[in-house]
């Protein structure tokens, strides 16, 4: 796939269609994007699960933190990655190693590793990258 865009239909039916989101690099701290955007996808009506080993066993938003992905006993539909560019490799390897892998990875703004996507389709995977489900869900489902 491309990632320079996406159709709206692409976005819109992945928004549609995940139940269960894991957020890698979620932060209990208010001012971090992630927790804006863990607020938003859980007023969405989304099931999220927070990863960040340096908060395990914490909660962010009622949500108990897991350390990795490995940790999540339950079946993940999208992982959603707010990691620097450079570590969607190492996350993707990650998912690659879960038992029941999610369908999609989405990569947060600035987040970009075409050769690391390419893996991860070549896998089966849906790739997305650089973009905000916060900002896309209103953009694609006018909500």
């Amino acid at each position: 796939m491309k990632h320079d865009s996406y159709d709206n239909s692409v976005i819109r039916d992945i928004l549609k269609s995940v139940k269960t989101i894991a957020v890698v690099g979620a932060s209990a701290n208010p001012t971090r994007p992630s927790y804006g955007v863990m607020r938003f996808l859980l007023g969405k009506g989304y099931r999220v699960i927070p990863v960040n080993p340096g908060h395990a066993g914490g909660e962010i938003h009622g949500q108990t933190v897991v350390a990795r992905l490995a940790d999540i006993a339950e079946t993940v539909d999208m992982v959603d990655v707010f990691r620097a560019a450079d570590q969607l490799p190492a996350v993707i390897d990650e998912v690659l190693a879960m038992p029941n892998r999610p369908k999609v990875i989405w990569g947060q703004l600035t987040v970009r590793h075409d050769a690391a996507a390419e893996r991860a389709e070549a896998q089966g995977l849906t790739v997305i990258m650089n973009r905000c489900p916060a900002i896309e869900f209103p953009r694609v489902m006018g909500t």
